[in-house]
């Protein structure tokens, strides 16, 4: 992998070329409340092995800094800690036991681009991409893809996505919805985009707010075709879920979302925490 010009590897300056065969997932983060599904999104690509540029709105910064505390900054010597110390805390607070695995993945596979700098790779068709998740997707980018505004990069990146026929997820959050917002998401899906709503199920046991979280995050990764172990599916067993109730934090087993509390649950399946394919 190479060095771009005052980066390191797996970062790019803005406006970049790519590397050789790199084609990444575009995952826009919008303003919306429900910045933890896309920390598990992006756990689950970067646990499936999957470069991600990734575009933090500037009203995403707010929500970002008042449901985690962190204060985001796009520059290079600024957003890698704070990406990883994002992925690699639990909603309680406590530090994830795959943390330092995060960290080592952020610095790999992640390149960030500054919303406001439309010059950036994904805001061209020639620009290769695997597609695009916009998660959580505001009332205001909803509208704005749908439209083709293209006012910042997130919109403008969702709207080649379109253009180019590559997958563009879109999940929205915010609800009760409005005529226009019910407008805008049909028009998305009537353009090949997937609306796929923060909706959580309840057949999988979830036993806490994570794994409510890791669900939809889950689902949002199928749709997108990204393997992962995120939630435990359906298996055709009715009941399955109150007989065979996995502990809190946990998925099949496999603690997720991991407090620090239990130290004998620290290094169980850690080698998965991050909802990756099984091995």
């Amino acid at each position: 992998m190479t060095t771009p010009p005052g980066g390191r590897p797996g970062t790019a300056r803005d406006g970049a070329a790519p590397d050789e065969g790199r084609r990444p997932w575009v995952v826009g983060v919008s303003g919306a409340s429900g910045t933890p599904y896309a920390a598990s999104v992006l756990r689950g690509l970067l646990a499936a092995g999957l470069p991600v540029d990734l575009v933090v709105s500037r009203a995403a910064r707010l929500t970002l800094l008042d449901e985690t505390g962190i204060a985001w900054r796009d520059g290079d010597g600024a957003w890698p800690g704070a990406l990883a110390e994002w992925l690699g805390t639990t909603l309680a607070g406590g530090g994830r036991p795959d943390r330092g695995l995060i960290a080592e993945q952020v610095a790999r596979l992640v390149r960030v681009h500054g919303a406001d700098n439309l010059a950036a790779g994904p805001s061209s068709g020639s620009y290769p991409t695997r597609g695009m998740i916009v998660v959580p997707a505001s009332t205001a980018s909803i509208a704005g893809i749908a439209l083709g505004l293209s006012k910042d990069l997130l919109q403008r990146a969702a709207d080649v996505t379109l253009k180019e026929g590559r997958r563009l997820l879109v999940v929205p959050r915010e609800m009760p919805f409005t005529g226009a917002t019910l407008r805008h998401l049909l028009a998305l899906h009537d353009a090949g985009a997937v609306v796929a709503a923060a909706s959580p199920g309840f057949y999988a046991g979830a036993a806490d707010a994570q794994a409510l979280v890791d669900f939809v995050a889950g689902r949002v990764l199928d749709a997108a075709g990204v393997p992962n172990t995120l939630f435990r599916r359906w298996a055709g067993q009715l009941g399955a879920a109150r007989t065979d109730r996995p502990r809190p934090g946990t998925v099949d087993g496999t603690p997720h979302g991991w407090d620090g509390d239990d130290e004998a649950g620290a290094g169980a399946g850690t080698g998965q925490l991050l909802g990756g394919p099984k091995d």
